[in-house]
């Protein structure tokens, strides 16, 4: 029976797993996670900074190094098959409709009517509630927006509204839809968005009087 050993070539496709590695092969992975963990400690750094410098008041701003970490980690957090998602549910006056009323009952207390974000509780939020008319918003893509609205935002006051069920996610692709319309919506929309935005007893109180004053009943 013949010693001699094979050599690596035909009939020996696939290099024997014992093989050692070429040597340097790790180090292109090792640089990248060096460079990575380099600018997570910057910026964590700076943002640790901030904070023991400026408190933690809801009142400021966030810092660029925040807001930078923030919108970092906002696209990692969207899983690049829903990023890339066109919108699924057609735009049916029907769609826009609904859309409008759900915004209205329950995205505006935060956003306003007009999705400037100029409201007592969207001022208060840190980070305040966004402009959504404005690019920084309407960049996004349909995905990203659908990902927001479904699963919400860590550390925000943005809240998850998805509730798992199909006709959840439609709703939420349908305010998507919404959300394109909000640099033109008309003075009829707002007409409509008023008339389905939650009231604080003060100004269910006003409106009440404003009602009876009109139909003769004094105030």
């Amino acid at each position: 029976m013949s010693t001699q050993r094979r050599r690596p070539g035909k009939g020996m496709p696939f290099r024997s797993a014992s093989a050692p590695r070429r040597p340097g092969a790790w180090g292109p992975t090792i640089r990248a996670l060096a460079v990575l963990v380099s600018i997570l400690a910057v910026v964590g750094g700076l943002v640790a900074y901030t904070i023991v410098r400026r408190g933690l008041s809801a009142h400021d701003q966030p810092s660029r190094a925040e807001a930078v970490l923030a919108r970092w980690m906002r696209g990692l957090a969207t899983p690049q098959a829903t990023r890339v998602r066109r919108n699924p549910v057609p735009a049916t006056p029907q769609v826009l409709q609904g859309a409008l009323e759900h915004y209205a009952d329950h995205c505006a207390t935060c956003h306003a009517n007009d999705g400037s974000g100029d409201t007592a509780i969207g001022r208060a939020l840190y980070p305040k509630a966004p402009d959504m008319r404005a690019s920084a918003t309407q960049s996004l893509s349909d995905g990203e927006l659908f990902s927001i609205i479904e699963h919400g935002i860590r550390l925000t006051g943005m809240p998850a509204w998805g509730n798992g069920t199909a006709q959840g996610e439609r709703d939420s692709w349908g305010l998507v839809h919404f959300l394109r319309r909000l640099p033109t919506l008309s003075a009829d929309d707002f007409e409509r968005m008023e008339a389905l935005s939650p009231k604080t007893p003060a100004q269910m109180k006003d409106e009440e009087e404003t009602r009876r004053f009109l139909s003769g009943g004094g105030l």
